[in-house]
């Protein structure tokens, strides 16, 4: 190991720790009140919006694909990871200025940000992905993203068990549905809803909106990131792992 990927190991173990701790009595409470105000909402105003984010995630996974780049092939670990956190400042500072612009503008332009950030989140992990060496033509690895995506914004408790799922991917996707209908949308839904209402309420706020948008945007893309970054170190350190059982 070089310098650079001990320091990069120590990142992802350091990481995971903080993944795997249980929630705390605070994160337990908050979600708890979030599941009964849920179970509040009528089924049909949760199916609306289920099919709302679906068909946004999904116009935006599906087109994505066709503007990012090849995947970066025989690049050292330290190359690649510099073009990323490049790439990760980028759009960190686009996320910021669309979440101030928004956040100025009212309630409408408020609401305008959603899908504008979802599409922003995704297409920079599309580019992560690239760079690492995936490619994203490849049905699984836009799976992958989702599941990235999830890790990234979910509650303390659902980010355990999409951890798992994660951390054992090459064992996982062999499980997975072709169709990607058969995701579970509603869950993904819930889940990232939960994790940004709050932030993002107080973006609709007159006066202080636009600080709010331009800080919780820089903060959630910054959160992203961070979770790609290590979930493709998780895979790369899994794949050299079986590489080296298959020479044994």
């Amino acid at each position: 190991m070089t310098f650079y990927e001990q320091q990069a190991h120590f990142e992802l173990e350091t990481w995971k720790l903080k993944i795997r701790k249980k929630p705390s009595f605070l994160n337990y409470a908050s979600k708890t009140l979030q599941n009964r105000i849920n179970r509040w909402i009528p089924d049909k105003v949760h199916n609306a919006i289920t099919v709302t984010i679906e068909k946004m995630v999904k116009a935006v996974l599906f087109g994505a694909k066709y503007t990012t780049r090849e995947p970066r092939k025989d690049s050292s670990l330290q190359l690649r990871e510099a073009f990323i956190k490049e790439r990760i400042d980028f759009y960190r500072k686009t996320a910021s200025a669309e979440g101030a612009v928004t956040g100025a503008g009212g309630i409408l332009l408020g609401l305008a940000d959603f899908p504008i950030l979802i599409a922003i989140k995704i297409k920079l992990l599309f580019d992560i992905a690239a760079l690492y060496g995936y490619d994203v033509q490849n049905y699984k690895e836009r799976l992958y993203i989702l599941h990235i995506f999830q890790l990234a914004f979910s509650s303390q408790q659902g980010r355990t068990d999409v951890f798992k799922q994660i951390e054992d991917w090459e064992n996982y996707q062999r499980t997975l549905p072709d169709d990607v209908d058969k995701f579970d949308w509603r869950t993904f839904q819930q889940e990232y809803r939960d994790y940004i209402d709050l932030a993002k309420m107080a973006q609709l706020i007159p006066v202080i909106g636009a600080a709010v948008g331009a800080i919780v945007n820089y903060k959630l893309i910054s959160k992203l990131g961070e979770t790609a970054m290590n979930c493709y170190r998780m895979r790369k350190v899994s794949s050299l792992k079986i590489l080296k059982q298959l020479k044994d």
